[in-house]
């Protein structure tokens, strides 16, 4: 038989060991980031998509034209950054951010009144809690 010399099968092992672990990209995979939910909280402020997906429920529930969509969308966008620049500026849950928070909404709910006409905006107003249940789904 023949033998190599130094040969061990201990070495041969933990050579190979040493060159698996190595740089060699099959063993060293990136992992993925971990999944991270945000946690929001009525004073957290809103997404900005927020705004453009509350414009096409509402144009798809009011059977709105693209013009009226995208002028929705644009009074969306105005109150969700008033509001949001509201809750930066006041303190949480104290009586003046509810108040601006309630004179930002009553502003836009008179500009969605002026632009969809009173038809429309009834329907809206009958409508409102089939729209926040179907924005409760887009946020899941």
């Amino acid at each position: 038989m023949f033998r190599i010399p130094f040969f061990r099968p201990q070495l041969v092992l933990a050579g190979t060991l040493l060159f698996a672990t190595s740089s060699c990209s099959i063993f060293h995979r990136k992992k993925p980031a971990p999944v991270v939910e945000a946690v929001r909280t009525p004073d957290s402020p809103t997404p900005p998509v927020a705004a453009r997906d509350l414009a096409d429920v509402m144009s798809t529930e009011l059977q709105l034209t693209p013009d009226q969509t995208s002028r929705v969308r644009t009074i969306l966008n105005n109150t969700l950054v008033q509001a949001n620049t509201a809750k930066e500026k006041l303190p949480p849950k104290s009586p003046q951010l509810t108040a601006e928070l309630r004179r930002i909404n009553f502003a836009s709910q008179k500009e969605l009144q002026q632009l969809l006409g009173p038809a429309k905006f009834k329907q809206l107003q009958a409508s409102q809690s089939k729209i926040a249940a179907e924005m409760q789904q887009r946020q899941k």
